[in-house]
């Protein structure tokens, strides 16, 4: 795992001996992605510099240090990532009689590139990955991304200086950054807390979708004020659509077979590493699977990280505890305080660069810098609940969908615009002392449903945490995105694999992935994700749901393959997730934090917000009358980044914990 950067200006502008420390000083405030080692490469006559640090994983001699030449001296690689089949392609390669210096999954993808060309190469990489390959023939760039959204990677155009980073502090150290906020990506934060891809907080700067690649010239960079689109080289889409066409026939008992020795042959691949492994584990079925497997392809008890935490409602730390001891892993839990975890909270403006609201980054964070010292790689289970069902609001959103299309679709909608504008409030005031707290926010979500149509419709105001995140953000109409883009219409699907799709395409590439990379590189350690495998990810798509959901209950075929590992009784219980009580502190111990971040007078001042919102819902969250507490994260997080974004030179740098 490393931190990439580099510009690219043609014009002609750029001075030679400047080259260099520029992109060095872009690649110093990655420090934390790469503490091992710094390499800057650049070709004066193009108007190109290349920049990388290095976390070494997998060879560990200079001849893994980036960038790195290709054999045939072609091309200039920067590499951000592990390919987990590059011996495999590079046994391939040895029989075209491609020589090799090292040992690295680097060199294999330069060898690969120079023989196969970028597209093939990219087709035949199982693995995470973002890169920058610089043509020295033809003059040009490309950028690439992994399938599912691993690894990230910006870009922007400023003036005729075109910059990429994995992180947005590495480009703002470039003499041509400048920035202004874009209302429109700050209206989707608002929405889901987190900034879809492309977008990003600053307008002009972009996220490079997953599974794309980004070609750019001189040509486009001198004579266009815009850059091409991204191409495709895998398509979730086209997966998903083929797991539709052709589900698996076989009978369940033989597709938990499969499953199985898929998973293993991931897990293997994702245990290489020249360095400490371990894995995270909740006790939950996603991350007992990933360390079941593990353990069963290990000779050495697997290291294993818990954090635990006083209040049982979020305390996940006994659970994995039982996992761990039947599983006989060497396990190590840490109890931290709420005071520990709230210390957190002034990092994570610098740690992820833009807002950013997913309170369970807190957590993570947390745990990634318990592994970190012990393991320099540590495996998790994430994307487990997308890829075969497991969220509990699939269940409950299927419900409410069925139930739905049993009312004339006019009536729905009637009913819907008739009560969707009844505030929160007024509801909490009706149902709250029948039904209990948060009713309110139910209600309100339940007729801007009945007043949409679609099935992805739907969805998107059921996983959004404001339906009208205008009424805050002055200005801020939002773009199209993933949940948006009709396009991405998965015609003949049920509700349950759309659901999925949405969350594939959006929130976990674009929530998840976000939070556990920017947690665990903040501390120098890479996570890998098994379950993102492209070949699991093809076979999960082929699933029917009767292998996926049974009742209320998700992960049907996964719970039978980790059966045969852990006992039934060590996993069957309410899925928790991974939490701290933001509402709760809000009301207490960061009250008066929160309450400086949104004083009135400043927040007219921005002009950003609109204040006299924002004040509604702080004053009904700390009377008790609604719990706000998701809308005020985000709110929080966007006014914390602002003012760590102004009280600091542009490419401060964090420290690495």
């Amino acid at each position: 795992m490393c931190g990439i950067c580099g510009f690219f200006d043609p014009s002609g502008n750029t001075i030679r001996e400047a080259m260099l420390p520029v992109v060095g000083s872009m690649a110093s405030r990655m420090v934390h992605r790469g503490p091992d080692e710094e390499g800057t490469w650049c070709d004066p006559e193009a108007g190109l510099a290349l920049g990388h640090r290095r976390l070494s994983i997998i060879d560990l001699t200079p001849t893994g240090c980036q960038p790195m030449e290709s054999f045939c001296g072609r091309y200039v690689i920067v590499f951000n990532g592990e390919i987990y089949n590059f011996m495999d392609i590079r046994r391939k390669l040895e029989r075209e009689s491609v020589p090799f210096r090292g040992r690295s999954d680097t060199e294999v993808v330069l060898a690969a590139v120079s023989v196969w060309g970028v597209r093939r190469t990219l087709e035949s990489m199982v693995g995470m990955f973002a890169f920058a390959l610089w043509d020295k023939r033809e003059r040009r760039l490309t950028l690439a991304r992994d399938r599912m959204g691993e690894k990230p990677l910006y870009y922007s155009l400023m003036g005729t200086t075109f910059l990429f980073a994995s992180e947005l502090k590495a480009m703002k150290a470039h003499p041509s950054w400048h920035w202004s906020i874009d209302r429109g990506a700050l209206a989707l934060f608002i929405r889901h807390n987190y900034i879809p891809a492309p977008w990003s907080i600053y307008e002009g700067v972009f996220k490079l979708p997953p599974a794309t690649m980004l070609t750019v010239g001189a040509e486009e960079l001198t004579r266009s004020a815009t850059l091409p689109d991204p191409q495709e080289y895998w398509s979730l889409r086209s997966v998903m659509q083929e797991g539709i066409a052709s589900p698996f026939a076989e009978d369940e008992e033989e597709v938990a077979l499969r499953l199985e020795h898929l998973l293993l042959d991931s897990v293997k691949g994702q245990m290489m590493a020249d360095v400490p492994l371990g894995a995270f584990l909740s006790g939950g079925i996603d991350s007992s699977t990933v360390v079941a497997l593990m353990q069963s392809l290990s000779t050495r008890p697997v290291k294993t990280f818990t954090i635990g935490f006083r209040e049982d409602k979020y305390n996940e730390a006994e659970h994995a505890k039982a996992v761990a001891r039947h599983l006989g892993t060497d396990h190590t839990e840490l109890y931290v305080t709420s005071e520990e975890a709230m210390s957190v909270i002034s990092k994570l403006p610098s740690l992820y660069d833009e807002p950013f609201a997913d309170s369970s980054q807190i957590p993570t964070y947390l745990v990634s810098q318990l592994a970190r010292r012990h393991v320099t790689v540590s495996l998790s289970g994430d994307a487990g609940d997308e890829l075969f069902a497991g969220y509990g609001r699939y269940m409950t959103a299927n419900a409410r969908w069925e139930k739905l299309q049993r009312l004339p679709a006019l009536l729905r909608k009637g009913i819907g615009q008739l009560f969707s504008g009844v505030s929160v409030e007024r509801w909490e005031a009706i149902l709250n002392p029948i039904l209990g707290e948060r009713c309110g926010i139910k209600a309100q979500k339940l007729f801007e449903i009945l007043a949409d149509g679609t099935p992805e419709r739907f969805y998107r105001v059921l996983v959004s945490q404001w339906n009208a995140p205008s009424t805050f953000v002055i200005g801020g109409n939002e773009p199209l995105t993933a949940l948006t883009d009709e396009s991405n219409a998965l015609p003949g699907a049920d509700f349950f694999r759309r659901m999925q799709y949405l969350d594939m395409l959006s929130y976990l590439p674009d929530d998840i992935l976000v939070k556990v990379d920017r947690a665990a590189m903040g501390v120098s350690l890479e996570s890998r994700v098994p379950f993102l495998d492209y070949r699991v990810v093809e076979f999960a798509a082929r699933l029917p749901l009767a292998m996926k959901v049974e009742g209320n209950t998700g992960k049907r075929v996964l719970r039978k393959v980790l059966y045969k590992y852990v006992p039934k009784e060590l996993l069957e219980r309410p899925k928790m997730g991974f939490g701290v009580p933001v509402a709760e502190w809000l009301r207490g111990p960061l009250r008066e934090w929160a309450n400086d971040l949104l004083d009135p007078a400043k927040m007219k001042q921005e002009s950003w917000l609109n204040s006299e919102s924002v004040q509604g819902k702080w004053k009904a969250h700390l009377t008790g009358k609604a719990d706000w507490s998701g809308l005020l994260w985000s709110i929080l997080m966007f006014q914390a980044w602002q003012v760590d974004e102004y009280a600091k030179p542009p490419g401060v740098t964090i420290e690495v914990a």
